[in-house]
């Protein structure tokens, strides 16, 4: 590295300190900086090596100037603020996504959109181009702004599966319906049989496919739907409270309850305990997600783990290969059930 003229202050490293360092030319210490593109596995090598020896930081509106690339990610939550701190889920993803797009050294931009006008706000900010792609997270069959942001050529990918059948958006999904079928297995291997649910809404994937799971098992145990068992929370811990409490009173002969989120959960047991009912030896309770909400209740609940660390690191990958040139995609990852003293 030089030295400039003034105080003897090195100057920060340039490209063609890099290419010196690896020996190599400028063009090929270009090409493994935007992509790696017609650069053998040797010369990558040597830049990345270079790059480490040297010091150098991309200067990102440089080559944002060259490329057209912000080379930054939006991660949209289309929920109201407070449900970013008061639903652990968000975090967990919002982490995830973070520390995957770290090991490419891109940063993650967090953008808030509750109301109509926020949506409308952030939808102009992403499709001006200060974004190079889109996390949306939390998208209910009434919030346009995936299939908008898709139609006017945004990269995106969603987390859940999209409401619409004919949807061409990119989406990572935990199996929402195979969980909530080996919740009911479980509770029914307990000799349970009197099953209610307080389900997620009806206007989000999650609510959708766990209800039809727990119906699924009911029938193929030759056990009747009975619409007294069926509620509907808004994947809050009041929800889950106010469900629980209905449940009671309409079926109290209820033996067990399938709650569609670990928060809500947290507020069917509240709801247990003051009606003088046992969890387990009453009411067994299962709840999803696997989040801290799981952990933190007493007793712990039985769950069903949805995989957001690989939810998060798959939604990276197939975004950065879609802004990439690559088709939409979609992932759909296993759950799996985690036993805790609820059941």
């Amino acid at each position: 590295m030089t030295m400039s003229n003034t105080g003897g202050r090195r100057k920060p490293p340039t490209i063609h300190d890099v290419a010196r360092v690896a020996g190599v030319s400028r063009g090929t210490v270009s090409r493994v900086l935007n992509g790696g593109h017609y650069v053998s596995p040797a010369a990558q090598e040597s830049v990345n090596a270079a790059i480490r020896k040297t010091g150098y930081v991309v200067n990102r509106h440089a080559r944002s100037l060259i490329t057209g690339r912000s080379d930054s990610i939006g991660f949209l939550l289309t929920e109201p603020q407070e449900k970013l701190f008061e639903d652990p889920n968000f975090n967990v993803l919002l982490r995830c996504c973070t520390q995957a797009l770290a090991s490419h050294d891109i940063p993650l931009l967090l953008m808030l959109a509750g109301t109509e006008a926020e949506r409308r706000r952030i939808t102009r900010y992403i499709t001006a181009g200060h974004v190079d792609g889109v996390l949306v997270v939390s998208s209910h069959s009434a919030d346009p702004v995936a299939e908008q942001l898709h139609e006017a050529g945004v990269p995106l990918v969603q987390c859940g599966k999209p409401m619409g059948r004919g949807s061409k958006v990119s989406y990572v999904a935990a199996d929402d319906r195979d969980g909530a079928r080996d919740m009911m297995r479980h509770l029914l291997s307990l000799g349970r049989r009197r099953i209610g649910v307080v389900n997620g809404p009806m206007d989000t994937p999650g609510g959708v496919d766990r209800l039809a799971g727990y119906k699924e098992v009911l029938t193929e145990a030759g056990l009747e739907i009975d619409e007294r068992l069926i509620v509907s929370g808004d994947w809050g811990r009041a929800s889950g409270e106010a469900g629980a409490e209905r449940l009671l009173a309409q079926a109290p002969d209820m033996d067990a309850v399938f709650v569609a989120s670990d928060l809500m959960a947290q507020g069917a047991l509240t709801a247990l305990r003051r009606a003088g009912r046992r969890v387990p030896e009453d009411v067994s309770v299962g709840g999803f997600d696997d989040s801290t909400a799981a952990t933190e209740s007493t007793p712990a609940l039985t769950t069903i783990r949805q995989p957001y660390d690989r939810i998060s690191s798959e939604m990276v990958r197939v975004l950065l290969a879609q802004i990439g040139g690559e088709d939409p995609a979609a992932v759909i990852l296993p759950t799996e059930l985690v036993k805790r003293e609820s059941t």
